[in-house]
C-alpha cells in the first residue's frame, strides 16, 4: 500500500497548517464508527496565497481550479491534525463544493476538479474518487472563490 506521504513529497507539495476556525464550529467531526466530517475550508493558506474573487467576472476557470485545490490542501491540514497521520483515510467519501460565480457560469464541476485531482493524486481510485457535489453559490465568506467540506471514513 502506497504512503500517502511519499505522495505529497513526489508532487513537492507541502501540507498548510490546519486553518484558524471562522466562527463557532469544529473543523472536524467524529461520527459513527470511524467517520469524519470535516467543516467546509477556503481557499487561505495562511500564507498570502489565497484566491478572492467570483469565476466567471473576477476569476478564470483556472483560478477557480486553484483554489477548490487551496481548500483541499486546507481540508488535508485539518485531517492530519485529527488523525496524526493521513494513511489512516480508508477512502473519501463524499466532497461537496461551493463555487463563487456568476449567474451564467456552468462550470462548477470543472473548478472543484482541481481540489478532487488532488486527492485522486494522493489516495488512488479506491481511495480517493468519493461522490461529489458542485454547487455555484452567488457569495461566499470574505468573498473567497470556493469553499470545500469533505466526508471521510479512516482506520
Amino acid at each position: 500500500m502506497a504512503n500517502v506521504y511519499d505522495k505529497i513529497k513526489e508532487k513537492g507539495i507541502t501540507l498548510p497548517a490546519p486553518p484558524p476556525r471562522g466562527g463557532v464550529y469544529t473543523p472536524v467531526q467524529e461520527f459513527g464508527p470511524n467517520l469524519l466530517y470535516c467543516s467546509g475550508c477556503g481557499p487561505d493558506l495562511g500564507n498570502g496565497n489565497t484566491v478572492l474573487g467570483k469565476v466567471g467576472r473576477d476569476l478564470t476557470l483556472e483560478d477557480g481550479q486553484k483554489a477548490a485545490y487551496n481548500c483541499m490542501l486546507n481540508l488535508l491540514a485539518n485531517l492530519e491534525a485529527k488523525l496524526g497521520d493521513l494513511n489512516r483515510i480508508k477512502k473519501f467519501v463524499k466532497v461537496l463544493a461551493f463555487v463563487n460565480c456568476t449567474d451564467d457560469f456552468y462550470q462548477q464541476p470543472q473548478v472543484v476538479n482541481g481540489g478532487s485531482n488532488l486527492i485522486h493524486d494522493l489516495f488512488g481510485d479506491e481511495k480517493g474518487l468519493p461522490a461529489r457535489s458542485a454547487i455555484a453559490t452567488n457569495a461566499l465568506p470574505g468573498n473567497i472563490a470556493c469553499e470545500i467540506e469533505v466526508l471521510v471514513e479512516y482506520e
